[in-house]
């Protein structure tokens, strides 16, 4: 059914995505997945321990990244 669509066409067919494995965090931060760890080891960023796998939820990196932004002014 999904091979001969587009992506675009994929995408709307799947379910929205609640968390990323550290790997996928990693890449939507736009760090290494080492750092992650690092992250999650100092407390800064909370993964869910409902799986054997840590998973981060979206919300998570997202409150991650407003609470470790500042302004920046020129």
């Amino acid at each position: 059914m999904l091979a001969g669509m587009n992506p675009p066409e994929c995408a709307q067919l799947l379910p929205p995505r609640f968390s990323l494995t550290r790997v996928e965090a990693a890449k939507a931060i736009g760090i290494t997945p080492c750092t992650v760890d690092r992250l999650a080891k100092r407390g800064l960023l909370r993964p869910s321990r409902a799986t054997r796998r840590p998973l981060y939820p979206v919300w998570e990196i997202e409150r991650f990244l407003r609470d470790t932004s500042e302004v920046i002014r020129l």
